[in-house]
């Protein structure tokens, strides 16, 4: 999704699909619905929706946007936890099957006898019309890493109207393959968009009408849709209402004829709505849970929505310093025991985080998550942490561990690591977030226990990205040592958690330079192998290995959900779908 690096944080979402940066007003001005025909939903704080078009860009990778666009154009793959367990759900999907060669290097697509809105029906060549734009585009498509989708895919063959194939360059985890590849086609209206016959013009007429966000409701380019909603308004202050389609014939139609999206600045400008009842579905942070009954006592249901995330904080391998201390495994297990996520969950999140203990989310149950990461095999102990520096050659030294038996014995510090080195390491932080500096507070005293000086220092987020990339030791920029970018979840996967862009060796978010050819293996692997063992063994090496400080996963937002709007599932993507809510009462 970003963070783009691409899915850091459900903005992080895509996001980047974005994170939550304090603003100066609120947003609203809309009376709450008053009947079962609207719903006003409040968009989570800055999280202002700015695209329609349903292929994202780098610029417009808010998850807000994806799930917009979705309701206007249903995916060909519907495949996320909306129904309450991580899936293909196929009453939102334009496809009814999806059957994989024995081999599986191609499979082949069986769509619906399904319409767009104008009558015209949907057919493979509007696939392959999304397939050609992303094929001759790739480059501008958010959701190209080099070598996966569309690289891999290597052609298109149109069976019938309702059946085409689609071939790889090798054998892929069909899993993997439906989740995280053919999840991302939106069949698009090829009679209405395809005005050049030509991909990369089409592409560029498509994204510049994008761009007129104040001309989406009249542009009749945008009123031809499949899924269960048309736009009627779009605001470039990020109000949208949406309108359901009359027309539409698939699973889920839907249930609210009105939907009022509200844009806010501040996280208070929305409590403030709630307070007064002016939305129906709204969002608080995790410190005004002690506000609780206060919302429940007007109608509300206060409930956490978890996300499909891990939270960690990076160390820099190649930091010219520090790099040759942390490529030490005892040395990253010292840390790890360092960090007491119980008790940082509980009593600095509130009790709206859980700990992560590795590369797999562990807020939700799967089949990804192996028993060794699940059991938390480096648990918090600071005398056990101390054990493990004396053991390897260092000792306390005003209040610092200090290497002083350098070497690469069993009982000394370790290739790289000089005598009289200190272990004293700094973190870049976001700043903004009161929960955040509290945990690093935390950290910085439990870690001092063990005898590791922690120093905290803060930026904007934008700017902790910015000052803490991939970077070789000779490099000014190599001088960072650990960064923290994860209030709302440091990164959200896709349905398949695969690491390939996270721990293989130079992947597209692998911002510490984390290499281990092992793992390479492995996580190639989880994408290739049809057996669920695959992420499994890529799960247990990584809670292992420390490739990063493993942090509790805070929840995606605390929802604030007025009674009787039910008959759907928070989905730990981090999208909503409006046509699955529901008046019950």
């Amino acid at each position: 999704m970003s963070p783009v690096r691409k899915r850091l944080l459900a903005g992080a979402s895509l996001t980047t699909a974005s994170l939550l940066l304090a603003g100066c007003s609120g947003s609203s001005g809309t009376s709450s619905s008053g009947s079962h025909d609207a719903i006003n939903y409040a968009l989570p704080a800055n999280f202002t929706p700015n695209w329609i078009l349903p292929i994202g860009t780098a610029a417009h990778l808010n998850t807000n946007n994806i799930s917009i666009a979705n309701a206007l154009w249903e995916p060909l793959i519907a495949y996320d936890g909306s129904t309450g367990a991580m899936g293909w759900n196929k009453k939102g999907s334009v496809a009814t099957a999806a059957d994989f060669a024995a081999d599986n290097k191609s499979v082949t697509i069986t769509l619906g006898e399904r319409q767009w809105s104008d009558g015209k029906p949907i057919t493979s060549a509007d696939v392959k019309f999304w397939f050609d734009l992303i094929k001759a585009n790739k480059a501008q498509w958010a959701g190209y890493n080099p070598g996966k989708a569309p690289d891999n895919w290597t052609s298109f063959k149109t069976v019938d109207a309702h059946h085409f194939t689609i071939t790889f360059d090798k054998a892929y985890n069909p899993q993997w393959m439906l989740a995280n590849e053919l999840s991302s086609i939106n069949p698009l209206p090829q009679h209405v968009w395809d005005k050049a016959g030509d991909a990369k013009k089409d592409w560029t007429y498509l994204n510049s009408a994008a761009k007129n966000i104040n001309g989406y409701a009249a542009n009749a380019l945008w009123k031809t849709v499949s899924g269960p909603y048309t736009v009627k308004s779009f605001s470039t202050a990020g109000k949208v209402v949406l309108a359901a389609n009359t027309k539409y014939d698939g699973g889920e139609k839907a249930g609210i004829p009105t939907v009022n999206l509200l844009p806010f600045t501040t996280a208070d400008a929305e409590k403030n709505a709630l307070r007064s009842g002016s939305v129906d579905y709204g969002y608080i942070e995790a410190t005004d849970l002690d506000q609780k009954d206060s919302f429940t006592a007007q109608g509300y249901t206060v409930k956490p929505w978890s996300g499909w995330a891990i939270t960690y904080m990076p160390y820099n391998f190649n930091n010219p310093s520090m790099g040759a201390v942390f490529k030490q495994l005892y040395a990253r297990q010292a840390v790890q025991r360092s960090i007491d996520q119980s008790s940082l969950s509980k009593v600095i999140f509130n009790g709206t985080a859980v700990p992560g203990y590795g590369p797999v989310p562990q807020a939700q149950s799967s089949s990804f998550l192996s028993a060794t990461q699940k059991s938390d095999p480096y648990p918090f102990s600071t005398s056990a942490a101390e054990s493990l520096l004396t053991g390897h050659g260092w000792s306390e030294q005003g209040g610092v561990m200090t290497c002083t038996s350098p070497g690469t014995g069993a009982a000394q510090c370790g290739e790289g690591v000089a005598k009289g080195t200190k272990f004293q390491m700094q973190v870049l932080s976001q700043s903004g977030s009161t929960v955040t500096d509290n945990m690093m507070s935390a950290i910085q005293s439990s870690l001092a226990k063990t005898g590791i000086k922690f120093s905290i220092k803060t930026a904007p987020v934008n700017s902790v990205l910015s000052q803490t990339p991939q970077c070789t030791a000779s490099q000014s920029i190599c001088k960072w040592q650990l960064s923290y970018f994860g209030t709302a979840g440091s990164w959200y996967f896709p349905a398949f958690p695969t690491g390939d862009s996270l721990f293989q060796t130079k992947g597209g978010a692998n911002f510490g330079n984390y290499s281990n050819a092992d793992v390479d293996k492995l996580i190639s692997a989880s994408t290739t192998s049809s057996s669920t063992q695959a992420v499994q063994d890529y799960s247990a090496a990584l809670a292992k290995d420390l490739p990063v400080i493993w942090l509790p996963e805070p929840d995606y937002q605390i929802s604030v959900v007025k009674n009787g709007l039910g008959g759907f599932s928070q989905d730990p993507l981090a999208n909503f779908h409006p046509a699955q809510w529901k008046w019950t009462s």
